[in-house]
């Protein structure tokens, strides 16, 4: 394929993905099954080019920016709270699945070297990022049981990259040293954690110094290849220093970013993550013919391979499954009684952790660069290819139904420490408010912004009732934002008037409707928040 037939290629793509994810709206599906169900369909139309995905393009083309945009949303003080119960995920699940998926494999493909059957296990075994993001941001979830999950997804890959290192190592050399594997992870983790946080305090320091919102939105998206591929030549996890990095402009951003920059970055970032997951998801998709291909030696194997390939999704599942419980009923019993919760709500919260263990694009990408020297290369394709889709199809299109049979779902609300957002948004207008008086007025004591004085007494004032009357104040605060956002179309439609009938220039009605669209924002989202 020429350059310009693959340019046309990723056109073709980007088409695929606005069309599967409006499908996906309409049908109330999970886009990322979507997506993938439209990869596979393209991967079957004949004449449709191949799809040679090169392991290491995809890792650190698709991953650095991901994670690190997963790490920026991550709210810091809940992650570093359960950063026990998140390092248990990312390690211990991974770890405990590798042995599980290797020991069943090895049984299922006695022929198999044991190690080849721990590879696999690597591959299988971590959750990743992309898929959980993209099966959150549809469900409801307790603050700790969404920080835990996305915390997993974002460290467990450190763990299952250094052990499937480890374990082809011992296929190709014939050997292996726990004590080497151990020490090695070690320094691998503790050095991409050091790595990225010096990045992220020299590009938090550069971040501050700059004033040109697109300079500093350009040097945000250069940050995570720019730590990524430092850590991996430095010889760290890269994965760690990218996350690392990911908390600290996360956590810092309110500080360095002015609104400007806020509203611009978090635009640009939007639609880069959004086809970035997508292209992810349709190229898993789009790989079946790739992984079928006759040079694989695969499609031939199919009907022998079958059950082992079954046998090892189980395995994959059931030792998650496994897992959680053992887990939950470990802390269950170690907890005070006062803390201890109801057996049916820890039972709720191990199933929904057991069931959100989709694979994506670090399981397929790996599973491809599995070198073609070691034994079961077919077995260990096939096999990831399987887990992906039945995880991501299967557990990703019903984790909400699995939610609301659990019951977790209502087991929300604010946490006993925290104000709520009515509440907050009293303290915050009262604090507008004093600042409004101390400023209106001159040293003798002359008014000199009574509109203004006014205005913010009377938001102090209402922001203050609503705080201690939601309920019933509700109904009057939709009917006011009801009127606010008609005022705001009346506006915007004069508006568009005005400039199709050359009265104003193209200057001017951009500047007049930026305005407009912050006050509908504004407007849709305290409407829409309780």
């Amino acid at each position: 394929m020429s350059d310009v037939g693959r340019f046309e290629f990723i056109l073709v793509l980007v088409v695929a993905i606005v069309v599967l994810a409006l499908v996906a709206r309409l049908l109330r599906l999970p886009t990322s099954a979507a997506l993938i169900v439209g990869g596979i369909a393209l991967a079957l139309i004949p004449g449709m080019p191949d799809v040679d995905l090169d392991p290491e393009l995809v890792l650190v083309a698709f991953l650095p920016p991901l994670l690190l945009s997963g790490a920026y949303f991550t709210v810091w003080p809940a992650f570093r709270v359960n950063l026990g119960p998140i390092l248990q995920l990312a390690v211990g699940t991974v770890l405990f699945t590798t042995l599980v998926v290797g020991v069943a494999a090895h049984w299922l493909m006695p022929s198999m070297p044991w190690a080849a059957c721990f590879a696999l296990g690597a591959i299988v075994a971590p959750p990743d990022a992309v898929a959980a993001k993209s099966v959150l941001e549809r469900v409801h979830l307790p603050e700790k049981l969404s920080v835990m999950l996305e915390g997993e997804s974002l460290l467990n890959d450190a763990t299952s990259l250094v052990l499937y290192r480890f374990a082809v190592a011992a296929v190709l050399t014939g050997s292996f040293s726990l004590l080497h594997a151990t020490l090695a992870f070690g320094v691998l983790a503790v050095g991409g954690v050091v790595l990225g946080g010096a990045c992220g305090w020299i590009v938090l320091h550069i971040l501050r110094r700059i004033r040109d919102p697109m300079l500093v939105i350009s040097l945000t998206l250069l940050t995570p290849w720019i730590v990524y591929i430092t850590g991996e030549r430095a010889g760290v996890s890269g994965v760690m220093a990218t996350v690392t990095a990911g908390l600290m402009i996360g956590w810092h951003q309110h500080e360095i970013f002015g609104a400007d920059v806020r509203l611009r970055a978090t635009a640009v970032w939007s639609v880069l993550t959004f086809m970035l997951e997508s292209l992810i998801f349709i190229l898993i998709g789009l790989s079946l013919r790739g992984v079928l291909h006759p040079r694989q030696g695969v499609a031939g194997s199919l009907p022998h391979l079958a059950w082992p390939v079954a046998g090892v999704v189980l395995a994959t599942i059931v030792a998650r499954f496994a897992w959680m419980y053992g887990a939950t009923l470990l802390e269950w019993l170690l907890a005070p009684d006062t803390t201890r919760p109801a057996p049916a709500e820890a039972v709720g919260r191990a199933t929904v952790l057991g069931w959100a263990g989709m694979r994506g694009v670090v399981s397929l990408a790996v599973a491809l660069s599995v070198p073609a020297t070691v034994p079961g290369r077919d077995f260990i394709l096939l096999a990831t290819f399987a887990v992906i889709l039945v995880t991501v199809l299967g557990q990703g299109a019903t984790i909400g139904l699995v939610i609301r049979w659990t019951g977790v779902a209502r087991q929300t609300g604010p946490h006993a420490a925290h104000l709520t957002e009515p509440q907050a948004r009293a303290r915050l207008a009262d604090a507008q408010r004093q600042t409004v008086e101390r400023l209106a007025h001159a040293p003798d004591g002359t008014v000199l912004h009574p509109r203004l004085l006014e205005q913010y007494r009377y938001r102090a004032r209402v922001a203050a009732r609503f705080s201690n009357e939601v309920d019933t104040l509700r109904q009057d605060r939709d009917a006011h934002y009801a009127v606010l956002l008609a005022t705001i179309e009346a506006g915007r439609a004069e508006l568009l008037r005005l400039h199709r009938g050359g009265m104003i220039h193209d200057h001017v009605l951009r500047r007049l409707e930026n305005e407009l669209d912050l006050q509908q924002l504004a407007a849709e989202g305290a409407r829409g928040n309780d």
